[in-house]
């Protein structure tokens, strides 16, 4: 039996994945900004069969609330062994050319904010021997293109912090799933047009899942954003930048 907190548990991807592990009988421990959609959420997965699901309301923004919440969360299950790093928000990439605090915002929400929970939480698991992070950063980290470098440089931020952190907390027992995923068919994405490469977060969810448990490091989800990345990666830079992407 897994002892979760899922923060940003209102998230379609969240949500799908808490559902998972409330099936497996798992305990859960639920944060988010929202109390009414965090209050449906927790209805929902106590009726899957969660061992347990506690709830707390907050803001990932405000620093000062993470070491209060990981301290609930434990207290509350009677310890502390997953942890699923799961908030956000999509950039308006147009907006933030033009707008440098709301840049300075969305790359606090998405980067900062995600790496200051990453260390406390690692630093609680590493001092018991035991624990895994999963964090939820984005294909869109991989490469800075124009059309979502703000976003994109905030999960890029996440995703080298979770490579030193994983390195650093493996000889502690600790591992750290990065997921990287590509399109998502999700509340937050609805006004996009979608197609082949679109994914259901219940596909994300499954990956997620099979990552934590099989103690990977990197996820893609779905897989082949792997191989579309390696080859985004690999354009030349002076190709590159002639490119729409």
């Amino acid at each position: 039996m897994r002892k979760i907190l899922i923060v940003g548990a209102t998230s379609a991807i969240a949500e799908a994945t808490a559902r998972v592990w409330a099936q497996r009988g798992d305990k859960l421990f639920l944060a988010a900004r929202r109390e009414a959609p965090l209050q449906s959420v927790a209805d929902d997965l106590r009726t899957r069969g969660a061992a347990y699901v506690g709830t707390q309301m907050f803001d990932a923004n405000a620093l000062d609330q993470h070491v209060s919440l990981l301290q609930a969360a434990t207290e509350a299950m009677g310890g502390l062994d997953t942890v699923l790093i799961a908030h956000g928000t999509l950039s308006d990439q147009t907006r933030a050319q033009t707008d440098a605090a709301y840049a300075m915002d969305e790359i606090h929400t998405n980067g900062l904010s995600v790496v200051h929970l990453m260390g406390l939480a690692g630093e609680q698991l590493a001092s018991q021997g035991h624990g895994a992070i999963a964090v939820i950063s984005s294909v869109a980290g991989d490469r800075g293109r124009q059309s979502n470098y703000v976003y994109g440089s905030a999960k890029a931020l996440v995703s080298a912090f979770a490579s030193g952190l994983r390195q650093r907390l493996s000889k502690q027992g600790v591992h750290v799933v990065t997921i990287k995923p590509g399109f998502v068919d999700t509340p937050m994405t609805a006004s996009f047009k979608k197609g082949a490469l679109w994914a259901k977060p219940e596909k994300v969810a499954a990956d997620i899942v099979n990552g934590v448990d099989k103690g990977k490091s990197v996820v893609y989800t779905p897989g082949f954003w792997a191989l579309i990345m390696l080859i985004i990666k690999h354009i030349p830079e002076f190709v590159f930048v002639k490119l729409a992407l």
